[in-house]
């Protein structure tokens, strides 16, 4: 396969995690389905370092001007891929840059969603807003009826381990279609990415 070519299937696999990653941060906003939460700052402390919009996607409501991470790093990928200016050398070389960038970015996605995973909800337990968890000797995910010490937001230790798994998914798998994307970047880096235009110019 052409490093050109290899470049696009790498970005169209990207985007639908970028994509899931900024919705899990968005969701974990609303604990139980509820803006109540979000409004009173009753919210996870590490949802508020936004991993998967920071990290795994975009930044904020000004998203058409600052494209960040994974994001960033798929469309340039994708660009790479495409016929013209893009697919060549220098073009692939650049890509190995993004690349790592968006590799930064997942990790920085997984660290947060592990960070948030590990310390546990932030809830009403027993009239308190605390995270009862972050110091327990016993881990909460091991033994599920601990759970039943967050009485509020509603089920909201099994909605932010859903979330953040997931975001930990979506952070691996981004880092290692970033990690083969450098490597083919280096490929076309050396040996030049081969396109449409450029085949057919051979004899």
């Amino acid at each position: 396969m052409c490093t050109a070519k290899c470049s696009k299937c790498i970005a169209f696999s990207l985007y639908p995690f970028v994509f899931i990653s900024i919705l899990c941060n968005i969701v974990l906003f609303f604990p139980a389905g509820s803006v109540k939460y979000a409004q009173e700052g009753h919210i996870t402390e590490e949802v508020k370092y936004m991993g998967g919009l920071l990290g795994g996607g975009i930044m904020g409501p000004w998203w058409l001007y600052n494209l960040k991470e994974v994001l960033i790093s798929s469309i340039y990928i994708h660009f790479t891929g495409e016929n013209g200016c893009c697919g060549n050398r220098f073009g692939m070389f650049l890509s190995i840059a993004f690349a790592a960038v968006g590799v930064a970015g997942a990790l920085y996605s997984f660290t947060v969603a592990m960070v948030g995973l590990n310390s546990g909800p932030l809830c009403n337990a027993e009239g308190k807003w605390t995270t009862p968890f972050k110091h327990s000797n016993t881990s909460y995910l091991a033994d599920s009826s601990l759970w039943e010490k967050c009485g509020e937001p509603k089920n909201v230790v099994q909605f932010n381990v859903g979330l953040f798994l997931t975001l930990m998914a979506t952070s691996c798998l981004q880092a290692l279609l970033c990690a083969v994307q450098m490597i083919n970047g280096l490929a076309g880096c050396l040996f030049g990415a081969c396109n449409k235009n450029k085949l057919n110019e051979e004899p």
